[in-house]
C-alpha cells in the first residue's frame, strides 16, 4: 500500500511538473507583450519563422525506473526503485506543422530494469536490457522557443541482458547474454513528457507488457524449467536529460 502510494504520487506529480511549464509556454505563445511582441516589431509585424524539419539529441540522461510486479497471479506490488545514468543516448527527427505543433521520432540506446527484493534469505537480484529504442511522438507547446508537451509511444528491441543477484551483498553471482530470449524481442511502451528551453527534458514511460518472457526454457542436469513463468512485470520509468537541438539549412 504504502509503495503503491508513493509511486502514485510520483506519477500524478511528474504529469502536474510535465504538463503545466507546456500550457504556461502555449499562452505565452499570444504576441501580445515582452519578448513576443517586440520580435514581431523586429520583424515587421510578423511572428518569428519556426524551424520545420530539424535534429535534437535523444539523451535521456538519467533514468529512475521502478514496476509493478505480480508473481503466479497475486497482487501487484511496485518493485525497488533503481537509478542509472548509462548509457543513454541517441537522436531525434523533428518536423514543425505549425508554431504549436509538430511531430518527432528517433533512434537511441537505453538501459532500463527492475530490482527485486527476496525476504528469506535476504537477497537481491537485478535484472536490465540494454535496447535499442525507437519513439514516435507529438509535441503541442511553442516550437520557436521549443518549450512544448510530448506525447505518444513506441518500441524497445532489447540486445543485451543482464542479471545479477547477491544475498546482504555477498556471494555475488552474474551473468548477461546477447540477444537474450529471456526477455521479448520487443517491448512497446507509451509516453508523456515536457521539452523546456533551453534543452531541459523530462518524460513519464509506461510499457504495458510483460518484461520477462514467461515462456523462457533453462535445461539443468536434463531438466527443463520455466524460470519467468510465474512473473508479470509492467516496467515505468521517470527519464530527465538535455535534448539539445541541431538546426541544418533545409
Amino acid at each position: 500500500m504504502g509503495k503503491k502510494y508513493i509511486l502514485s504520487s510520483l506519477i500524478f506529480s511528474s504529469l502536474l511538473a510535465i504538463a503545466a511549464p507546456c500550457i504556461y509556454a502555449q499562452d505565452n505563445d499570444k504576441p501580445a507583450n515582452g519578448a513576443h511582441a517586440k520580435d514581431m516589431i523586429m520583424m515587421g509585424g510578423q511572428s518569428p519563422d519556426i524551424k520545420k524539419v530539424y535534429m535534437t539529441t535523444g539523451f535521456d540522461g538519467n533514468i529512475l525506473s521502478s514496476s509493478f510486479m505480480s508473481k503466479s497471479g497475486g497482487d501487484s506490488k511496485m518493485t525497488t526503485p533503481r537509478y542509472t545514468m548509462f548509457f543513454h543516448i541517441g537522436v531525434n527527427f523533428h518536423y514543425n506543422f505549425s508554431k504549436s505543433f509538430g511531430m518527432f521520432t528517433g533512434v537511441g540506446i537505453k538501459n532500463i530494469g527492475f530490482i527485486e527484493k527476496f525476504d528469506a534469505p535476504d537477497s537481491t537480484v537485478k535484472r536490465r536490457v540494454y535496447a535499442i529504442g525507437i519513439p514516435v511522438g507529438i509535441k503541442i507547446g511553442n516550437m520557436t522557443e521549443g518549450s512544448y508537451l510530448m506525447l505518444g509511444g513506441g518500441i524497445d528491441m532489447p540486445f543485451n541482458y543482464k542479471e545479477k543477484g547477491f544475498v546482504k551483498r555477498s556471494d555475488k553471482t552474474k551473468f548477461n547474454e546477447w540477444f537474450s530470449q529471456r526477455t521479448p524481442a520487443v517491448m512497446p511502451y507509451v509516453f508523456i513528457g515536457t521539452r523546456l528551453r533551453p534543452g531541459f527534458m523530462l518524460k513519464l514511460q509506461y510499457y504495458p507488457t510483460n518484461f520477462l518472457n514467461q515462456d523462457f526454457e533453462v535445461n539443468e542436469g536434463g531438466v527443463t524449467s520455466k524460470p519467468y513463468n510465474a512473473y508479470d512485470v509492467k516496467l515505468v520509468t521517470l527519464s530527465f536529460g538535455f535534448n539539445i537541438p541541431y538546426r541544418p539549412k533545409w
